[in-house]
């Protein structure tokens, strides 16, 4: 993911990769993205995705580090 800042506009989402569709959990700021995927089960942060303008990067790759 290229550099962001804080107040950058993401899309969360969820990829369900069984049933193969994709459900929006918000759109918001990057703190605020983050702040509600960290709140999710373990099972649903696999599946959470952070959108910008030009990169998606798997949630638990930007927690991860």
């Amino acid at each position: 993911m290229r550099t962001v800042s804080a107040s950058a506009t993401v899309r969360l989402y969820h990829l369900d990769e069984g049933e193969g569709g994709a459900t929006t959990l918000m759109y918001g700021t990057l703190a605020e993205a983050l702040s509600l995927a960290r709140q999710q089960p373990e099972g649903v942060q696999d599946g959470l995705w952070l959108a910008t303008d030009n990169d998606v990067v798997p949630f638990l790759d930007l927690e991860e580090g």
